[in-house]
């Protein structure tokens, strides 16, 4: 049964979002971009990692890290809005158009890391299930994520790299597809287990709880590509589905963490990044391969798309001395060094202190702009300090789990 209705579930929305008329509307068409970025597998790296350190009170957990990405969600909605206005009014020497170039330039650089980190979890996913021995398994890892970058590079020399970044931003519907099968399989196993007692983990809270918490910042990261779309869609459209993106990665994360309550024994006990592979196998062996298959393509699209990303941010804070090849090699060099100097739990940390890092520099902007405008108030100021704040305590403590 939990096989029969996961398939049905996964085909039914993979075809309404790719021939169905919410495929074809605008709205949809700017939401994927945020919604692609965010739903990484990081919601599946989430479960076990939050059961490990908070226990039974993982949801609220999970809750309180997608409330922050809210917040500083809504600083890049006033940047869209305000800081984007300044930029075309103001002199390219004035001091915050380098602040906006700097903020381009972080963008840049954690972008580079964001590759390492979305290559390592598929490197740990897709060898999950062969035979490799703990003594080599990072190795072997480290070895097929730069075999990965590698070809990338090969691919700017042939001109091919924009249709495969196309095809993974056509396979958003898919994988937003395999997630609906993932998350209705486990509402039957729910529906068909309703009444049975599960022995919980206790509810645990630790100094080391908070900047844990906000090492995992990575896993709910994606929705400012919104600022950058500004070629393609209005402020006001943009602003909008950044705020859609949002809203539906949070009941996906939400969902998934609330269905996995009677697993977060289990969740805490799993082991490396790719344990939920484990937990939904036992709950329905079709479940593990839907994991496995979203894990990989939503890794390997969002790697691209990073990488492209990067690369052409370092060509514009270069102001083009980099060409589009040279830069895209820039950044897979140090996404390169990223997966050597680091293990699967550390580069998830780094990534989230790289992208706290950016959003309070546009905390910051978003302040300078409402001082300089007016717009916003006293009320939006207070938030802005508040959120930067809270970003570079992030940036600055941010801290790997214990696999």
């Amino acid at each position: 049964m939990i096989a029969i209705v996961a398939v049905i579930a996964a085909l039914l929305v993979t075809t309404l979002l790719t021939v169905g008329p919410i495929a074809r509307s605008e709205t949809w068409r700017a939401t994927v971009t945020p919604l692609a970025s965010i739903i990484g597998s990081g919601f599946l790296i989430c479960g076990p990692l939050l059961a490990h350190e908070f226990g039974s009170a993982a949801f609220g957990a999970m809750t309180v890290l997608l409330l922050l990405a809210y917040a500083v969600g809504a600083v890049i909605r006033f940047n869209i809005v305000h800081v984007e206005a300044l930029s075309e009014t103001i002199a390219t020497h004035d001091p915050m158009a380098w602040a906006m170039r700097a903020a381009q330039g972080m963008l840049g650089i954690a972008y580079a890391v964001s590759v390492a980190y979305y290559l390592k979890l598929l490197a740990e996913f897709g060898l999950k299930r062969l035979p490799v021995p703990d003594g080599i398994h990072a190795l072997v890892a480290n070895a097929v994520v730069t075999v990965i970058i590698l070809m990338f590079v090969a691919l700017t020399f042939s001109g091919s790299l924009k249709k495969i970044e196309h095809a993974a931003h056509a396979s958003v519907s898919a994988k937003i597809g395999v997630i609906a099968g993932l998350l209705a399989g486990l509402a039957i196993w729910w529906a068909h287990h309703a009444g049975s007692t599960q022995m919980l983990p206790p509810a645990r809270l630790s100094p080391a709880s908070i900047p844990m918490l906000l090492g995992l910042l990575i896993t709910v990261q994606g929705f400012e590509t919104s600022r950058y779309l500004g070629d393609s869609y209005s402020r006001t459209v943009r602003v909008r589905t950044m705020r859609l993106a949002q809203g539906i990665s949070s009941v996906i994360y939400l969902a998934f963490i609330g269905l996995l309550t009677p697993f977060l024994g289990q969740a805490a006990q799993a082991q490396g990044v790719a344990g939920i592979l484990d937990i939904m196998s036992f709950v329905a062996p079709i479940l593990g391969i839907f994991v496995l298959i979203g894990a990989v393509a939503s890794q390997l699209s969002a790697a691209i798309a990073d990488s492209i990303g990067a690369g052409g941010l370092v060509v514009e804070v270069s102001r083009r001395m980099l060409g589009v090849r040279g830069a895209f090699i820039t950044v897979c060099a140090l996404a390169i060094a990223v997966v050597w100097l680091t293990d699967p739990f550390q580069v998830v940390a780094l990534a989230s202190r790289a992208f706290a890092l950016f959003y309070a520099m546009q905390a910051g902007l978003a302040l300078w702009a409402s001082l300089r405008t007016g717009a916003g108030g006293r009320t939006a100021r207070a938030g802005f300090v508040a959120i930067g704040l809270v970003c570079l305590v992030a940036a600055a403590a941010g801290a790997p789990a214990e696999g």
